[in-house]
């Protein structure tokens, strides 16, 4: 397994443990994997959402996933799914965290690009989640200082 996928699925598993439902307060739960286009929802509620962990101090802009599947929900006329940021990074040797959840994000915010034809996934055609910053967010979760 790469690193990022297995950064990934830790973080998925971090916000099931720390954090609860945004709207009923329930336990979230993780979904299959390779469940298309959700990683979590609520035990108690029909509350699902994205997660994405991030290496990095909260930032404007960090990686989405594959273009194909959120371009037909889109198409659609369904929303993009609500989303936790899970930022993790290091300061003065000290491990740090914040999780954010995003409920909404708008298209706009979306940013489409294609890998390289030399690249593992040759020609395949991925998202950035853009201006991050301008969103209105909750800290669901942040290291103490």
């Amino acid at each position: 397994m790469t690193n990022n996928k297995q950064r990934g699925n830790d973080g998925e598993i971090e916000v099931v443990k720390m954090v609860a439902c945004p709207n009923c307060k329930k336990d979230l739960m993780l979904l299959p994997p390779n469940y298309p286009l959700y990683d979590v929802q609520c035990t108690g509620c029909s509350f699902r959402a994205q997660i994405k962990t991030i290496s990095s101090k909260p930032k404007k802009l960090f990686f989405g996933a594959g273009w194909d599947i959120m371009e037909k929900v889109l198409k659609s006329g369904f929303m993009i799914p609500p989303l936790f940021a899970n930022f993790k990074w290091e300061e003065k040797s000290q491990p740090k965290q914040e999780i954010r959840f995003y409920p909404f994000v708008p298209k706009i915010n979306l940013r489409k690009y294609q890998l390289s034809p030399t690249a593992r996934r040759a020609n395949y055609k991925m998202f950035h989640y853009n201006d991050m910053d301008k969103l209105p967010f909750f800290t669901v979760y942040k290291t103490k200082e």
